[in-house]
């Protein structure tokens, strides 16, 4: 289904609105106070553009614009009943609904054979090394939210992104082994040696 406003940023907006009307640099701080710029990118200019988008589109309302001496005038803005139903209909999709993402890793692997075997295991090795570091941080920050009383639910998206940093963590680990191995460093060589 093409949406009217597709940006992941658009949907976190309208999660954290069903919580109550805020004002955008609200918004953005309980984004980032609650973890979700690991998974969503965003910087003050897109978070405001996504609002006006938002508003256009008719999914977020003008409630009040608030004033008061020590700061510049602010717009609060509230979900709508059509914001509500788009955010229930697009969480619905993607949560049901498998999708095709093409990450940039992926792009690599697939182009991996043009890369001297030995330079690849160097690449990897480094690879594996932030992965593992990344893996750390992960459970580290998994633990003490835990620690802190943070349900599990809200803690789901880092549980998934550490199954999959995991996962590519034993790929990358296997990979290095089968590019180290003699045998593909010589027909390596039989195959691309010769242009360079």
């Amino acid at each position: 289904m093409r949406r009217k406003v597709s940006n992941p940023l658009a949907l976190a907006v309208l999660a954290h609105l069903v919580m109550g009307p805020m004002h955008p640099y609200e918004l953005g701080k309980q984004l980032k106070d609650t973890g979700k710029d690991r998974n969503i990118k965003f910087n003050r200019g897109s978070l405001y553009m996504v609002v006006e988008q938002l508003l256009k589109a008719g999914f977020i309302a003008e409630q009040e614009t608030v004033k008061d001496t020590q700061r510049p005038e602010r717009t609060i803005y509230a979900l709508t009943d059509d914001g509500h139903t788009e955010l229930h209909d697009w969480m619905r999709e993607l949560v049901r609904d498998p999708a095709h993402e093409y990450p940039q890793f992926g792009v690599a692997l697939s182009l991996i054979a043009v890369l001297d075997p030995t330079e690849a295991v160097g690449l990897l090795n480094t690879r594996a090394e932030a992965l593992r570091k990344d893996l750390d941080e992960t459970r580290a920050m998994v633990a003490k939210a835990t620690g802190e009383g943070v349900q599990w639910i809200f803690l789901v998206e880092e549980e998934y992104r550490m199954s999959l940093v995991e996962a590519e963590l034993r790929l990358v680990e296997k990979l290095t082994g089968e590019l180290a191995k003699a045998e593909y460093q010589h027909s390596w060589q039989e195959i691309f040696g010769r242009e360079r």
